[in-house]
Order: C-alpha cells, then sequence, then structure tokens
C-alpha cells in the first residue's frame, strides 16, 4: 500500500466512468459499484467511497454526478457502491446498519485497495445513511482507511435519528421512513445488468423483503439495539480523521457538536443553514463549494497536500441573520463565524430565569390540544418549502409561554439551548415539547429550535419509570443545537406543551400538566461577535459546475394540506414530500417516485392518532417497465401500537400491466412507557 506524502496540486482531470462494476464478497454475494476515474492518471490513486442503499443507476445518479465527477477531476477514483439487497447488488437488506452492511464494507475496502487503479488508501463521504456508516465503518478501523466525510448523520442512533427523540416516538418519520424503504427494498435489478436472471431475483427480493417498523418498535427504550451503531459507545475506536458537517434545519444537527468534544483524532466541522442535503446541493441556501471542501480533505489526509485545511479554525458556523417568519425559505441571509474548538471559549452559558419571562409567578395547569404543531412544517427537513416552519403564533397562544422584554441589542447564539422545568402531572405517562421562538413586533413568532422529553424517560432513555401522580419533578429539556440571532427588540420566548402533533406519538391518555411558572431557567449558549476575526476567514466559494453527464431530472414539487373539520374536530394533515422523474438519456432508464403522507388525529382523544403512507416507484426502459406500490398505517390503543403493511407488485405498463407479488403484514407491540 502506498503512503503518498508529496504535496498535490489543484488539478482538473477529464473523467472516465465505469457505469457498472460487480464487487464480489466471500459469501458469493455480488454488490454493484459506479466509478468515476481521472482518465489521464499516471499512477495509482486513492479512492474515496460512498456506501448507500439508494440505488446508483437511478436512485441518486442525480446527485452522484454533481459529487463523484468533482473526485475524479481532482485525481480520485470515486467509488459509489449499491449496499446487500438494493438497486443491482444481490441479497436482502435486513435493517438499517446490520452488521452485515458493515461486515460488506470492509469487504468493500478491501477489494478497492486490490485494484490497479487504487494505491490502496481509502476516504469515506457520506450523507444521512452513508454519513451513519461512515462513522460506523470507521469504528472498525480498517487498514484502508485515511479520513472520513459524515454529513447529516449521528453518533447516538437513539437520540438523533428518525424514531426517537427525548424518548418520544417520532410520529411523523417512523412509519414515513420505514413505508419508505419498504418501497426501494422491493424495487428490481436492472435486466441491462442482470440479464434474464432479474426477474427470478426480484421476486425472490420481494418474499424476503420485510418491513423495518416492527423492529423499531419493538426497541422502544435505548437498549443493545440501538447502542449498535452509535459510536457514542466508544469515541476512541474512531481512529482516522474526521470532517463532521450539518445544517440548522436538519435534527442530527447536534451530533456535530458532540463528535466534536468528544473524538480524539483529527476533526473539522461545518454547520450552516441548510436541511438535509449536501451543501453544494443547499436548500435553503446559500449553497458552497462543499466537492472543493471535500477534495482539500482528501488532498490533506490521503495526499500528503500542506493546504492549510488544519491550520483553520476547527468549527465554521453560519449564524443567520433576523429575518421575519417565511422571508428566507429559499436563501437565509448571515455570515460565517469560527471557533477555535468545541466546547468553544467564545460561547459562554447564559441562564435566565423563567420567572423573568413573563410567564407568571404561580401554577399554570397544561392541558394542552392534541393537534398543536403543524406549524412546524417537517421533522426531517429536506429544504423544500411546503416542509419548512410556519408562523408559531398560534400554537404559541395554546401553550405556557415565558416570553421576555424587547431586546435592548443583538443577540447571537450558537450551540445547544435547554430548559429546566418543575412540573406536576395526573397521569402515569406524558410528555413535554419546548419550542424556542423569535417574537416580533408585529406578533409573529419565529421558530428557533424545539426540544422533547418523554417524562418517563426523565432520567435517561435505557430504564423509564412511570410518574407518580401529584408528585413534583424537576426536569432539564435539551433543545436541538442551533445558530441564531435574535433582532433588537424582538422578543425571546419559551413555549411549553404536553404535545406536538404530528411530530411526536401522543401519550395514551389526556393529561394536565402543572407547571411552576415562577420555577425553572432557559440556558441559552451566548456568542459575542468578533468582527475583525470573522473578516478574516477564507470565504467559501461557490458550488463546481456539473461535469457534463446523462441524466436528467424533472423534478416534482411538494405540498403540504392541513385540514379541521370543525364538527367532528379531526384535524388531517397531507404531506407530498419532493421527489420527480430521472431519466439516464445514456440507457433510457427512467425511475418515478412518488410520496404521500397522512396525519390524523381528532381533538380530545388521543387514542385516534393515526399515521398513513403510500409509495410509488416505477422504473422502466423501453418495453420494461415495474411498479412498486405499498400503503401502510399506524394506529395505537392504550397498550399496543398497531402497523399494517400492504405491499404490491406490478410488471408491464399500461393495459399489459400486471400484479406479480402481494403480500401484507400485520402486527402489535406493546407500548413501553410511551
Amino acid at each position: 500500500m502506498s503512503t503518498a506524502t508529496t504535496h498535490r496540486t489543484p488539478a482538473r482531470h477529464p473523467v472516465r466512468v465505469l457505469r457498472h462494476v460487480w464487487i464480489p464478497l466471500g459469501d458469493g454475494t455480488r454488490l454493484a459499484a459506479r466509478i468515476w476515474l481521472p482518465a489521464d492518471a499516471e499512477g495509482p490513486v486513492p479512492a474515496v467511497l460512498e456506501y448507500i442503499p439508494y440505488r446508483k443507476n437511478d436512485g441518486t445518479a442525480p446527485r452522484d454526478v454533481t459529487l463523484h465527477g468533482q473526485f475524479a477531476r481532482a485525481g480520485y477514483a470515486a467509488v459509489r457502491v449499491d449496499c446487500r439487497g438494493s438497486g443491482d447488488s444481490g441479497g436482502i437488506m435486513l435493517d438499517e446498519y446490520h452488521a452485515t452492511e458493515l461486515s460488506d464494507a470492509l469487504e468493500v475496502l478491501s477489494w478497492i485497495e486490490r485494484q490497479d487503479w487504487s494505491d490502496g488508501q481509502v476516504g469515506i463521504i457520506g450523507k444521512s445513511w452513508g454519513g451513519f456508516n461512515g462513522l460506523q465503518i470507521a469504528a472498525l478501523q480498517p487498514p484502508q482507511l485515511r479520513c472520513i466525510v459524515t454529513v447529516c448523520s449521528t453518533d447516538d442512533r437513539y437520540a438523533d435519528d428518525v424514531h426517537y427523540a427525548g424518548g418520544s416516538l417520532l410520529a411523523s418519520e417512523m412509519l414515513p421512513w420505514a413505508a419508505t424503504m419498504l418501497a426501494y427494498n422491493a424495487r428490481p435489478s436492472d435486466p441491462a445488468v442482470l440479464g434474464d436472471s432479474w426477474r427470478a431475483e426480484w421476486l425472490d427480493r420481494l418474499e424476503r423483503t420485510v418491513p423495518y417498523a416492527e423492529e423499531w418498535l419493538t426497541h422502544q427504550r435505548r437498549d443493545s439495539y440501538w447502542q449498535h451503531g452509535s459510536v457514542c459507545e466508544d469515541y476512541s475506536a474512531i481512529q482516522v480523521p474526521v470532517y463532521a458537517v450539518g445544517g440548522w434545519l436538519d435534527p442530527y444537527r447536534g451530533a456535530v457538536f458532540r463528535l466534536m468534544e468528544n473524538l480524539r483524532v483529527p476533526a473539522k466541522a461545518m454547520l450552516g443553514p441548510w436541511a438535509h442535503t449536501y451543501p453544494h446541493q443547499a436548500e435553503p441556501g446559500p449553497a458552497m463549494d462543499f466537492q472543493g471542501e471535500c477534495v482539500r480533505w482528501f488532498d490533506h489526509w490521503m495526499g500528503g497536500a500542506d493546504n492549510g485545511i488544519m491550520d483553520e479554525p476547527a468549527l465554521r458556523a453560519w449564524i443567520p441573520d433576523p429575518a421575519p417568519v417565511g422571508s428566507d425559505g429559499e436563501r437565509r441571509p448571515g455570515r460565517w463565524v469560527a471557533e477555535p474548538s468545541w466546547p468553544a471559549p467564545g460561547v459562554e452559558a447564559s441562564v435566565i430565569p423563567l420567572g423573568t419571562l413573563g410567564g407568571g409567578q404561580g401554577t399554570a395547569v397544561l392541558r394542552s390540544p392534541l393537534a398543536i404543531g403543524a406549524s412546524g412544517g417537517d421533522f426531517l427537513k429536506f429544504g423544500d418549502i411546503p416542509g419548512q416552519y410556519g408562523d408559531q403564533a398560534a400554537d404559541d397562544g395554546r401553550s405556557q409561554t415565558f416570553t421576555g422584554p424587547a431586546l435592548p441589542g443583538r443577540l447571537e447564539i450558537l450551540g445547544a439551548p435547554e430548559v429546566t422545568l418543575r412540573v406536576t402531572s395526573d397521569r402515569p405517562q406524558a410528555q413535554l415539547a419546548v419550542r424556542l421562538c423569535e417574537v416580533w413586533p408585529d406578533g409573529s413568532s419565529r421558530l428557533v429550535t424545539t426540544g422533547f422529553l418523554n417524562l418517563t424517560h426523565r432520567d435517561g432513555h435505557t430504564d423509564p419509570r412511570p410518574l407518580e401522580p401529584g408528585r413534583a419533578y424537576e426536569v432539564t429539556v435539551p433543545l436541538f443545537a442551533i445558530g441564531h440571532a435574535f433582532a433588537a427588540g424582538n422578543r425571546v420566548r419559551v413555549s411549553v406543551s404536553a404535545s406536538l402533533w404530528p411530530w411526536v406519538w401522543p401519550s395514551p391518555e389526556q393529561v394536565a400538566l402543572e407547571l411552576d411558572t415562577a420555577y425553572g431557567e432557559l440556558t441559552l449558549p451566548v456568542r459575542a461577535p468578533r468582527p475583525a476575526e470573522e473578516a478574516g476567514l477564507r470565504p467559501y466559494g461557490p458550488p463546481l459546475d456539473v461535469p457534463p453527464h446523462s441524466i436528467e431530472l424533472v423534478p416534482l414539487p411538494g405540498d403540504r394540506k392541513v385540514s379541521h373539520d370543525v364538527e367532528t374536530g379531526e384535524q388531517v394533515i397531507v404531506t407530498t414530500p419532493a421527489d420527480g422523474t430521472m431519466t439516464d438519456r445514456a440507457d433510457g432508464l427512467t425511475r418515478t417516485g412518488s410520496d404521500l403522507n397522512r396525519f390524523r388525529l381528532v381533538e380530545g382523544d388521543p387514542l385516534s392518532a393515526s399515521v398513513e403512507s403510500e409509495r410509488e416507484e416505477s422504473i422502466s426502459r423501453g418495453d420494461w417497465a415495474t411498479r412498486i406500490s405499498t400503503r401502510s398505517r399506524m394506529t395505537a390503543d392504550a397498550t399496543d401500537f398497531c402497523v399494517v403493511n400492504q405491499l404490491s407488485a406490478f410488471e408491464g405498463a399500461g393495459d399489459d400491466e400486471r400484479e406479480v407479488f402481494s403480500r401484507t403484514w400485520s402486527f402489535s407491540v406493546p407500548r413501553d412507557q410511551v
């Protein structure tokens, strides 16, 4: 293996694409890869691996050309691999971050090392799933790995993923994501790659595909299931440099700070204004030259380049300027700031007694309407306008609020706020939702950040215990980390409720929570601006142009509708996340996806809550056409969660379409203090 230490100079190589390559595994399974190579490389080069289950041929193809083509231009072999059971790869995907997925990754790294174009060094990059497994693979210490870039990921699968938050079940995410993976995993391989065996392999995949929701619901507390793949269990296992990247509209963002605080290897971090996206495709903007930043990282750790990246501040963060609600959905004004480390010497905890924020000096009883929360948009945001936050004023009016006086000057925060409260419940199960808002002179309320706490998890997530009705408890609710600037003249507000739908599944009974309004405090991580220092920061350039490619994308915009039946008290929220149609002009492959989620709740009846998710996935080329249709529904009674999944697969198009597979799964799981 090469241990190159020569300095690399900026390069712009012509690119050669290997559209399909098989990676054989020891058990006979083959994984499918697409590889971008610098066509004029004079010898072996380092490799950059992205390892995800989203189909290289059609799923992430529009994104892949913007990223991996640039790495090849810069002199790297960019290797995009579909995990076992996805795309053209063989086998079955049994769950997220399954032990088999990680052991397969070690074989992939070994395979890369043996290729003629490889000098044996590998860096890993990934967003979301790929960011998760990048950390997990690093913790396994493969000898080929030199560094990673992890984007919108987490070190703690229970704390930050789309299943639970604060010990509460994420109604808006758990079933919809399980429904998405059920449809994704049921899609066929490409006959142009597999040949005549594609249909038999597809039918086998359909027979063995499993819904994930049952496993996730079975583990409602932080047990060994969630500890697997959570690198926070042993940060010291990671022994390669880590670049951690997140966005202020992405719920995984707190992991960036925890990684910076706990890793004992060279680490850098970046937090921008964007949602669950790569920063060069940032929504909302501004986007930046993330590809170039990654190349600098790889050049330093795999090419020995003395390019100064490790001499720069360890943390770069975007501080958005104050903006009225809804005015910055596409682009957030603001500036980049920097800190030398985390915890940062320039950030100080400011403790504000809630009693000084105008919440009253006695006891407030929270009998929160169940339907509080519709103005919060999507929990997991991808940047589309329908999924972003709306005005919080109406939900504030139905919550217990603590609102401070007009600020005498601008107030900037960077980090994770928290709120301490004293509460008394009349039921053994209850939960808190806390929203930190900025109130404008016109009364509009901008959501800054949010936090949840299932009160049965008040002493931790491993051993929840029922509340003792009538007993007062002091609890601290951590809020999602944030960078934010409150404008002079605006007011800081803390809004507290016992529900937040559809983000959080309701408690099994209507709850009355007594809140001691004279007790408690808000802790804000306050950062004083340092204009002279900030003026000297290296600016980020705009995203690089996309190399020539054959991928065509027609986007399908998202939508969100909220309705309320005055007579029945039923609220219905229907979301259709953005998707679209991809066509590869090189071979005619076309993929179209569409999603719909429906959240129902009757006011006053927590057992009326239901989530329904519908998915359609069509893949075709010429006379070959397939379609996957799934329908999933989740409900709960006082003792159990109940889920029904339906999967249908079709072959052919139009009048010639015929069903080739159909199956229904039904299961129930006891509620475990949730």
